[in-house]
């Protein structure tokens, strides 16, 4: 019994003995200081010295885990600074922590020095990468971003919220395919993130996968936030596949969202002004295309544009020759062999259709003579080659007509216009068109 005793004491007095030794290391009782404590003595001591690390280290842990950047990025800024003359502080959580407080705060430059200081001392920390690689993607940096992603995925294959930034990094950095598989991995943890379904849709549109993009674009036309990109890529697909009144529709509500950036909004109306020129509401065309001068006077080929329909608005047989159906265009051309001899009868032959111009023999009966005349219409508003007019000279002698004339909305080069001096062909340019075209009725 008394040895009983006796270990119950020696038990007692060793817990007393650790319990007095606990409170004597705490310096407070036992107790864990409070923030309001960890803040006085921290000041007191940094403003005994600037650079006391005990402090530093106390103060940085308290800012940093209340997610106080602002307060906690100064701190380690000097920890970096001091770090290799104090070994009481950890240059690589030094580092780590500067460049992610640094990132909170958009200090990019300053992140990168933290950062790729801590990337030196540790390659494969999940953190460095994951920070480096936000960086450089807030700092649109996008194809150095790409394989710090990359690399937090081999390092936590398990980690959510990784999928997002990589497949935004891939797209914005135009690696569209690539970026599809993580997109979608994103949609699946956030079936509400709406800049990852932009970007798959889009990322699928220039893949190739248009049809499958359109019906996502279609989805998000409503969408305060991407709703006006939506409707003009939306557009832009309708557009490019002849469906002029259905681009229409996209484009004019693209210009409804309230939020749209200027560079959309401009972009929008430029593309909304061709899409009317392609139903040939060439007014409504112009109307958008002033609006977009009063903005920007020198955007895209805007001042070209408004001069060339100004003008087409003006001639109808214009807009017919360069805008009209292929039926419409031949019709306007046999109208213009038929009165290009005021004083002689003219009977057509023969008419050639090709994707590339319009050719119609002519039998021209003049006071004193029979002629065969061979005509060739293009529509382009740029310059017709010298090829293209040796090419006719050899054609007109190949059929033995006495002589050709070659029509174009645009302008013959100079070689071409040399060829045919001394040779029996005309060519005639838009300026020459353009009176022809005045005789004509409407």
């Amino acid at each position: 019994m008394s040895t009983l005793i006796a270990v119950v004491i020696i038990v007692a007095f060793g817990a007393i003995v650790i319990s007095f030794a606990t409170r004597k290391k705490s310096g407070n009782g036992g107790r864990k200081k409070s923030r309001a404590q960890i803040i006085k003595d921290s000041s007191r001591k940094l403003a005994q010295d600037p650079h006391n690390a005990d402090a530093l280290i106390a103060l940085g842990d308290l800012y940093y885990n209340e997610r106080a950047w602002e307060k906690a990025y100064p701190i380690y800024e000097t920890q970096m600074s001091i770090a290799p003359a104090r070994k009481e502080i950890d240059v690589f959580k030094a580092s780590l922590r500067q460049g992610i407080c640094a990132v909170k705060l958009n200090k990019f430059p300053d992140a990168f020095k933290g950062l790729s200081a801590a990337a030196q001392i540790n390659p494969n920390d999940f953190e460095v990468n994951f920070y480096l690689g936000t960086a450089f993607y807030k700092n649109n940096e996008f194809e150095k971003a790409v394989p710090r992603f990359k690399k937090v995925v081999i390092l936590k294959p398990e980690a959510s919220g990784i999928n997002s930034p990589l497949g935004l990094s891939l797209y914005k950095a135009k690696h569209y395919k690539e970026s599809l598989p993580y997109l979608k991995k994103a949609l699946d943890e956030n079936p509400e993130n709406k800049e990852a379904l932009f970007s798959m849709a889009d990322g699928m549109n220039e893949s190739g996968y248009g049809e499958k993009a359109i019906k996502v674009f279609m989805h998000l036309r409503p969408d305060p936030e991407f709703g006006a990109r939506a409707c003009l890529a939306a557009g832009m697909f309708h557009l490019k596949n002849g469906e002029a009144d259905k681009a229409i529709q996209d484009f004019e509500i693209g210009l409804k969202h309230q939020n749209a950036t200027p560079e959309v909004a401009i972009e929008t109306r430029y593309r909304l002004a061709n899409a009317h020129f392609a139903m040939k509401a060439i007014g409504k065309g112009i109307g958008y295309l002033q609006e977009i001068m009063a903005v920007n006077p020198q955007y895209k080929d805007v001042p070209q544009l408004i001069a060339r329909y100004s003008e087409l608005n003006q001639n109808k047989n214009l807009q017919t020759y360069l805008m009209a159906s292929s039926s419409d265009f031949v019709s306007l051309c046999r109208r213009i062999v038929v009165k290009y001899y005021p004083r002689a009868a003219a009977k057509i032959v023969d008419i050639s259709v090709t994707p590339e111009n319009v050719e119609i023999i002519l039998s021209v009966e003049f006071v004193r003579s029979e002629e065969t005349h061979i005509f060739r219409f293009y529509r382009t508003t740029g310059a017709v080659a010298d090829l293209y007019v040796r090419e006719f000279h050899s054609r007109v002698s190949e059929a033995k007509a006495d002589k050709g004339i070659c029509i174009t909305a645009g302008l013959f080069s100079e070689e071409g216009r040399k060829y045919a001096e001394g040779r029996p062909i005309d060519l005639v340019d838009k300026n020459g068109l353009i009176k022809i075209l005045k005789k004509i009725d409407a």
